[in-house]
């Protein structure tokens, strides 16, 4: 099985040493190249590597869908959070490809295992941190475009927990199949929201938002998937997430305001 597992990132950084499994991709190369820096560029052939700012490490997964072919199984990453076998956080660590062979064997996807938001949705997690209206545009979207996917939309934003970052593996087919669909839902809510007065922070919207939608697509279709650990190189910087929580929960502002 020819299986490609993209890191995605915009600087150097040590990556996994299996050159055959793992694709460093530099994103947002159109305007983030940096001599030097010998990773898979996202702005050859057919890409959309100027929309980073807005789509973050799917401009990766884009160029992927449209010029890798010859492979049996695709992957995202990030440079500093991989999928791990457990134990130490180490790149020694990360999974091989025997261990993601003995899972496609299974089922079609692998996603990161999930994370819990104990006291919140997904949706009031999402909104608050971040502005409301794109991901009720999203829905809009959906109602108008892909009427099937509603119900699991609502399931997904009232559950308290979803497969997040953007992370997963994917059989080549179940891979062509979501981001036909992904990349059709962010193209036509890119239409119906004006991101021009978004800090750069929130301008990555179309990235945050689709970190909801692979749950969506997944439950919608019965897709049969296995989770796997995933771990995080470097400082996870937990004391500073800690305070930026309880910013977002004591000081709501009046655009995030739950509508599930």
């Amino acid at each position: 099985m020819k299986i490609k597992i993209l890191v995605a990132s915009h600087k150097r950084f040590p990556m996994p040493t299996d050159s055959d499994l793992y694709l460093p991709v530099l994103v947002g190369a159109a305007y983030n190249y940096k001599p030097g820096i010998e990773y898979q560029r996202d702005d050859l052939g057919d890409n959309i590597s100027n929309k980073n700012p807005n789509y973050n490490e799917l401009t990766a997964v884009y160029w992927a869908w449209k010029n890798l072919k010859d492979v049996d199984a695709i992957g995202l990453v990030h440079y500093r959070r991989l999928f791990s076998r457990g134990g130490k956080r180490s790149l020694n660590n990360v999974v091989n490809k025997k261990d993601i062979e003995v899972l496609l064997n299974r089922v079609g996807v692998i996603v990161p295992q999930k994370r819990h938001y104990y006291i919140e949705s997904n949706y009031t997690h999402y909104v608050h941190a971040h502005h409301a209206l794109p991901l009720d545009a999203t829905r809009k979207v959906l109602e108008k475009e892909f009427p099937d996917y509603i119900s699991g939309f609502d399931r997904q934003m009232k559950r308290h927990s979803a497969h997040m970052f953007n992370m997963f593996i994917m059989k080549k087919m179940y891979f062509d199949q979501y981001c036909q669909w992904l990349f059709s839902v962010l193209q036509s809510l890119e239409t119906m929201i004006d991101i021009s007065e978004y800090t750069p922070q929130e301008a990555r919207v179309f990235g945050y938002v689709s970190e909801l939608l692979l749950d969506v697509w997944i439950d919608t279709n019965h897709i049969k998937y296995e989770e796997l650990k995933w771990q995080q190189i470097g400082d996870r910087k937990i004391f500073l997430k800690a305070i930026n929580f309880l910013k977002r929960k004591c000081l709501p502002n009046s655009e995030k305001q739950s509508h599930f």
